[in-house]
């Protein structure tokens, strides 16, 4: 069954009832329209930073955006993009192109305009949405891209020249479903890899990626009509919008928070009472901060009905989850490990009740399978560090037109190689070492750097580390440690070369950076980046001049 089955079953048991809200309260300027109160001959209302949309409306503005699509020409296989922040229009519009039976391709909103002419190549994209956010990266490569793509403007004020305005239009179509054929062998969506190697791959899903991965969702957190999702993420990644579906599913209200301040997630998660709350390990870090030095107190906010704090997307620290537990000792916690191949989070998952094994990712998630194999693909022995295959339902057809890429990561019988390193315990949790790319070897010593990152970080002063691979002439590569302060905290290369004395010799980082930890929008270390700041001459060369 399609995921628009989930929305059109919502709309009509719960018509009425909160789907969407979205609040902006870090914006500076509020969002001045709607498409409900959008009318020419009024002034532009200065609207408050919150708005809501029911389960009937939410799936009334999917069927308008499909009948506008399908009146200009698109068709069940055709690409449609989607390049927006998140907002109330997002998910309507991305319903709305997979009830046309097209594809959905999210793109990153932090993509530079080289980026998005590539992606647009790549995917195939025929028709583009985009917010005003998007409008000068646009316009600089519209000559480029306007040649049989059209290009659609879901925002407020001038529509750019290079484009169609869809929030006038839109309202004229019908609200009801335009009844396409759509199955679960049908492909669904196009998903983006994270690029952190370079350009992005292609990631092609059926529907019956989406299913599965609204079912994960529901089975491992037991969402209900009752609970209220607080998503902060950004939609066009795979984990915000999977984690998302486990209120589509529940008919239960979620709400789309544009900013990552402590003060606006706790303000938010009490204002609307939510019960779910997903949080990036620097979001968590920072609320713990401001609690730390009285910034926010949590007497202030209504929390008590909130009760599962879950993060993805990195490794996580075990202090930060021990000192989240000092003030939120009745949270639930989960973590939860994917990929976009894997359609985003839940091949691998700790489980609410796993916290005695805080720091592993978990066993294999609902309707998976996982196994750790070496260089030839054969299973390791458990404590052994081998790389991590999963296997199920959620698994991609494909890197779309690129079939050697898709032969180096999934063989003939299903199973998808992660790239990263892993070893699973006596009781069969399976825990991250690192980045198959991203391992160390220091005169002949592999070295994982995220078992480094997890001892610094139990540093009183570390808001954030990375540890990566400098070149070195003697040792091949040295373990090099970005640290991040907390504020109003010092700490200095002596500190962190005293603490580092428990570790074996071997392990303990030769060179100590001050410095802020880049992350992507999904939580994760950009080390390709921090490597290319702070690599240091080519120890072959040094040889040479010798």
């Amino acid at each position: 069954m399609p995921i628009t089955k989930y929305l059109e079953k919502n709309a009509e048991l719960y018509a009425n009832d909160c789907a969407l809200v979205e609040l902006n309260p870090e914006e500076k300027e509020t969002r001045r329209m709607t498409w409900k109160e959008f009318d020419l001959t009024q002034p532009e209302p200065d609207l408050p930073y919150r708005r809501e949309i029911s389960w009937r409306t939410f799936n009334e503005k999917a069927n308008r955006c499909a009948h506008y699509l399908l009146e200009r020409g698109v068709r069940k296989g055709d690409k449609v993009g989607i390049l927006m922040m998140n907002c109330l229009e997002w998910l309507p519009i991305y319903f709305g192109i997979l009830k046309t039976g097209a594809l959905a391709v999210p793109l990153n909103f932090r993509y530079a305009s080289d980026e998005i002419d590539y992606c647009l190549k790549l995917a195939d994209i025929s028709v583009l949405f985009f917010g005003p956010e998007f409008i000068g990266r646009l316009e600089a490569i519209s000559e480029k891209i306007m040649n049989r793509r059209l290009l659609i403007y879901a925002g407020e004020g001038l529509t750019p020249s290079f484009a169609e305005n869809y929030v006038m239009s839109v309202m004229n179509y019908s609200s009801e479903n335009p009844e396409i054929e759509i199955t679960d062998d049908d492909d669904g969506a196009i998903y983006f890899s994270s690029g952190t190697t370079g350009f992005p791959k292609a990631i092609l899903h059926k529907h019956r990626s989406l299913m599965h991965a609204a079912a994960v969702e529901q089975k491992h957190h037991g969402q209900t009509k009752d609970d209220v999702f607080l998503c902060i993420p950004p939609l066009y990644h795979t984990g915000a919008k999977m984690h998302w579906f486990g209120s589509l599913i529940s008919g239960s209200k979620a709400v789309l928070l544009r900013g990552t301040k402590p003060l606006t997630i706790l303000k938010a998660a009490s204002d609307e009472k939510c019960t779910i709350v997903w949080l990036l390990v620097p979001w968590a870090q920072d609320i713990l901060d401001s609690l730390d030095r009285g910034d926010l107190k949590i007497e202030d906010f209504t929390l008590s009905q909130w009760r599962l704090m879950h993060i993805g997307a990195q490794p996580v620290p075990k202090k930060l989850i021990e000192d989240w537990k000092k003030y939120f000792p009745n949270h639930d916690y989960d973590t939860n490990y994917g990929l976009s191949e894997s359609i985003g989070p839940g091949c691998v998952h700790l489980g609410i009740g796993n916290t005695h094994k805080i720091g592993a990712i978990g066993k294999a998630g609902w309707g998976w399978s996982v196994k750790i194999v070496d260089e030839k693909r054969n299973p390791v022995n458990k404590g052994d560090v081998g790389e991590l295959a999963v296997k199920g339902p959620g698994v991609m057809t494909c890197y779309y037109k690129n079939p050697e890429a898709t032969k180096e990561v999934l063989d003939d019988e299903g199973w998808l190689y992660t790239g990263d390193m892993a070893m699973e315990d006596p009781d069969g949790f399976i825990y991250l070492v690192d980045r198959k790319k991203d391992v160390i070897i220091t005169g002949g010593e592999n070295l994982y750097p995220v078992q480094i990152e997890d001892f610094l970080h139990k540093m009183e002063a570390v808001k954030d580390v990375a540890v990566i691979g400098l070149a070195d002439k003697r040792l091949g590569e040295i373990a090099a440690a970005i640290i991040e302060v907390k504020q109003g905290y010092t700490c200095t290369e002596e500190d962190v070369n005293n603490f580092c004395l428990e570790l074996p010799k071997y392990k303990r980082p030769r060179k100590i950076i001050f410095a802020p930890v880049l992350r992507n929008p999904t939580g994760k270390i950009e080390k390709p980046k921090l490597r290319e700041m702070y690599r240091t001459e080519d120890p072959f060369a040094s040889m040479m001049k010798d």
